[in-house]
């Protein structure tokens, strides 16, 4: 084939061919389009620092015009995995209780964890903005993607699922995602549970401070905490019934109010620990003994709830086993795998130790 090569604006020597579409750019063709040898255009094109600025781009710009591609690259086994976790607020303990079970889990399968803000709220349910997000993670080698108590995580998914990238969320909030796949705990037995704990101590007025009405971890613990007041034969009193974020300072508001009404309860249900450290603490500022006067129950049994004052009496949910079951999933979707159910709960227990007490006479 005969091959004539020309100045073009970049200085270099363009390869021109009749031929030219029939075949494939090379790494020869690269060389003598920039002028340089093939052991310098393969240096430029690996970042080595022994290429000088002017050749690099002088051998990129050749790459560009000729359409090269390398025709060897890693197989698919010899290439890492990743993983994106992606979450609203990291601080939470809830969050790092169950990233750490994402973190073990992935180490154990030789996976890399890359960690992620989701976009805005405001953006994040825009197409575009959505499958931006998702093509990012992609380009970057991520195989799966687990979402951490997300808010409107749909058009996130919609994209992934598009890109046929596995998403799978723990505790969902603000979804309707039909074929959404979700880890979580048994919310509604372990909220009934507790409420019978309380009851069994002699509870007739237990208040119920639970998180925002978009989670449905967060609805299914307050079903099960009025399950519990039914079978007891007792009223559902939609007085004693609040609700915001799962933050200590919302479980601090919603305690005064209660605790400061002409008829107080004698216990109050907090749909997560950090509600209840917030209850605990509005009950030392009103001067409220706890548990002689007021018992408070958490729901997560996080590492602050043993050092609380008193120790929490909480519902224990498995945070690092959930963090794990994602990343199995995830993984197992990745590997074409459908997952036996998609929606996986893991088992609750109660952890009993000195914030409940004999209701007082």
């Amino acid at each position: 084939m005969n091959v004539v090569y020309h100045r073009n604006s970049f200085g270099l020597r363009s390869l021109m061919s009749r031929d030219w579409a029939l075949r494939r750019a090379t790494l020869t063709d690269v060389a003598a389009a920039s002028g340089v040898s093939k052991s310098t255009v393969s240096k430029a094109l690996n970042g080595r620092d022994d290429v000088s600025a002017e050749t690099r781009e002088r051998v990129l710009a050749a790459v560009t015009e000729l359409g090269y591609r390398p025709t060897t690259a890693p197989g698919p086994t010899s290439a890492r995995r990743a993983l994106a976790v992606v979450f609203d607020i990291p601080a939470s303990p809830y969050i790092l209780g169950v990233l750490q079970g994402v973190l073990a889990s992935a180490t154990d399968g030789h996976v890399d964890l890359l960690t992620r803000l989701a976009p805005e709220r405001a953006s994040r349910t825009q197409r575009s903005v959505a499958r931006e997000w998702i093509a990012d993670q992609r380009a970057v080698g991520v195989v799966g993607i687990i979402g951490l108590t997300l808010s409107e995580p749909d058009g996130l998914i919609h994209a992934a699922s598009d890109a046929s990238l596995p998403f799978v969320i723990v505790d969902p909030v603000d979804t309707r995602h039909r074929r959404m796949v979700s880890v979580g705990s048994s919310n509604w037995a372990g909220a009934r549970t507790a409420t019978e704990h309380l009851i069994g101590l002699g509870h007739r007025r237990i208040a119920w401070i639970g998180g925002p009405e978009a989670s449905s971890a967060a609805r299914d613990r307050l079903y099960g905490y009025e399950a519990a007041l039914d079978a007891a034969g007792l009223e559902i009193d939609p007085t004693l019934i609040r609700s915001g974020q799962f933050d200590v300072a919302l479980g601090a508001r919603r305690a005064r109010e209660l605790l400061t009404s002409t008829n107080p309860p004698t216990a109050i249900m907090a749909a997560d620990d950090e509600i209840a450290v917030g209850v605990l603490a509005t009950a030392h500022a009103l001067g409220i003994r706890v548990p002689d006067e007021l018992s408070v129950m958490g729901f997560d049994d996080t590492p602050q709830a043993a050092w609380t004052t008193p120790p929490l009496t909480t519902v224990h949910q498995h945070l690092e086993g959930m963090g794990r079951m994602a990343v199995e999933t995830v993984l197992a979707m990745a590997e074409g795998r459908h997952p036996t159910s998609r929606h996986v709960e893991l088992a609750t227990s109660l952890t009993v130790r000195a914030s409940t007490g004999a209701a007082p006479h």
